[in-house]
């Protein structure tokens, strides 16, 4: 599938959070439902609306997503994403601690060259970004790796994180200390997201020691797919004075706790294809297409989802898109 800009908005760059490594582009897989398979739903919705009808609609709808959430785990399993092993090299180790137990936390903050650097950011731009309503947009690529048992200097057990960044971008922060207060609280940010963690603010960079323990390898993810195609604006306008938006629901599976998946129903009357349709999914953004000039969508999500993992199916009877997304945070 394709990316491309809507009007005179740029579609949101995909941005890498601190949950993985590198939010690459979506391939979206549009399926065309066969006739035969959906009779029964067809035959429901175009009789009268009884209680029957209804049962039918959903008890279909039902068998519907069931079948998708097994697609799209299913696909999960059989991930194929090419990957690399770096080893971390030394940084800065930081003593924190877990508000949760007040037991002591050492962050090992890594640099390495295969982390690819965020993009430039100047002092001035560092201090607008913090006093914005939303910080949180400018992201910082880095591997997180999962909490190993170390001993410190009072022969007790600690536990410790090793966070990696990109070599370059982690010297530079050395030299600016309102940078290296940015890379900490991005750091521990990070680590709070992804392990569900509570960590205190009250941070000490330990002088002595540049890591706490050893510093393991970890497996990060090294193709990045090309996710924005370039038009022409007079082209983009010529569509947006005739495209219309269509309906669409979003809810969460399951409907109670915890949300796993984010799904999307999307009614394109008079698209007769899955060909017919440009599907692009960010980590928190929607965007479709229905040529020839059909239909427009662009949507935010109100959690992050995980792209690579996505499935989308289109039923050729009811016209509906079914987009069903792993959710990352909620």
């Amino acid at each position: 599938m394709q990316s491309q800009d809507c009007s005179n908005k740029k579609v949101t760059d995909l941005k890498t959070d601190a949950t993985g490594f590198y939010s690459e582009g979506l391939t979206v897989l549009l399926q065309e439902a066969a006739a035969e398979s959906w009779r029964v739903w067809s035959v429901a919705m175009e009789t009268d609306s009884s209680l029957l009808s209804t049962e039918l609609e959903q008890q279909s709808q039902e068998e519907l997503y069931q079948q998708l959430l097994l697609q799209t785990i299913g696909k999960i399993q059989s991930d194929g994403t090419p990957s690399k092993v770096i080893r971390p090299q030394p940084g800065v180790c930081v003593k924190t601690s877990s508000l949760t137990d007040q037991q002591k936390v050492f962050v090992n903050i890594c640099q390495s060259r295969d982390v690819p650097p965020p993009p430039h950011l100047s002092q001035e731009a560092l201090v607008e970004l913090l006093e914005s309503d939303d910080p949180t947009g400018y992201k910082v690529p880095m591997s997180l790796g999962e909490a190993h048992t170390e001993i410190d200097n009072s022969s007790k057990s600690c536990t410790v994180y090793d966070v990696v960044i990109n070599e370059e971008f982690f010297q530079n922060c050395q030299k600016d200390t309102l940078f290296q207060q940015f890379l900490i609280a991005v750091s521990l940010e990070g680590l709070e997201n992804k392990y569900s963690l509570e960590l205190s603010r009250d941070v000490k960079i330990l002088k002595n020691r540049k890591f706490m323990g050893s510093l393991t390898e970890q497996n990060i993810r090294t193709k990045s797919k090309p996710v924005i195609q370039e038009i022409n604006s007079k082209e983009l306008q010529l569509q947006n004075s005739t495209v219309k938006s269509p309906q669409f629901g979003l809810w969460v599976e399951p409907p109670f706790g915890e949300a796993e998946f984010l799904i999307a129903e999307i009614q394109l009357p008079g698209v007769s294809s899955a060909h017919s349709l440009l599907l692009d999914l960010g980590e928190d953004r929607l965007v479709l297409n229905a040529r020839p000039s059909l239909f427009h969508l662009d949507i935010f999500f109100p959690f992050l989802v995980d792209q690579e993992n996505s499935a989308a199916q289109y039923n050729t009877n009811t016209q509906v898109l079914t987009v069903t997304m792993p959710v990352l945070s909620s």
